[in-house]
């Protein structure tokens, strides 16, 4: 299985996630290089006291540098201070600028609980791949669940789209699963 057809799931502390929702931050900043290719979908996770799936987005481009080239480039759309990217970035040697754009808000977040219910889900430091086999066992029975999967593209294994769309039909919103998705992690405060 290539990178293409995994998710990479990654956390934000939920300021952060929140400035991506609405618009205020458009590039997510990382201390180490994050290699994913344009296109690959987000999904982000909003750590505590919020823990739950909040939003969706695209990564369009990645560009890795040094901490100050990156600050230099991206610094108006990261939605940091320079006093907190600098405490952050301490002791980097390269940082990495995810672009996104589309940023969608989920119509009901999919909190911890529901997500740690569907298998063994644990926000990881800094980000892992996902397949998408696992991603609908987290989602599955979520009211949010298809639109998760539809905004991220990810393709269900046989059976998870029948248990997902049942639960959908008893709460009266069924919608279309369609491939890739990521979950984004920021670990600046």
């Amino acid at each position: 299985m290539n990178e293409r057809e995994r998710s990479l799931l990654m956390s934000l502390h939920p300021r952060y996630a929140t400035a991506i929702l609405d618009g205020r931050k458009s590039v997510e900043l990382r201390r180490q290089r994050v290699a994913v290719p344009p296109g690959t979908k987000v999904i982000l996770y909003a750590t505590s006291p919020v823990m739950a799936l909040v939003g969706t987005a695209t990564v369009t481009a990645v560009q890795v540098g040094t901490p100050s080239e990156i600050w230099k480039t991206h610094k108006e759309r990261g939605a940091i201070s320079r006093r907190d990217y600098l405490a952050y970035m301490k002791g980097a040697k390269q940082a990495s600028a995810l672009l996104l754009d589309h940023a969608r808000t989920l119509s009901d977040p999919v909190p911890l609980a529901h997500l740690r219910a569907g298998g063994s889900f644990h926000p990881p430091q800094s980000y892992r791949y996902v397949d998408p086999d696992l991603l609908c066992k987290w989602l599955r029975g979520h009211p949010t669940a298809d639109e998760v999967l539809r905004q991220t593209g990810t393709q269900p294994a046989a059976g998870d789209t029948k248990a997902t769309s049942k639960t959908q039909a008893k709460r009266g919103t069924g919608s279309p699963i369609g491939g890739n998705m990521i979950l984004a992690q920021h670990v600046a405060a």
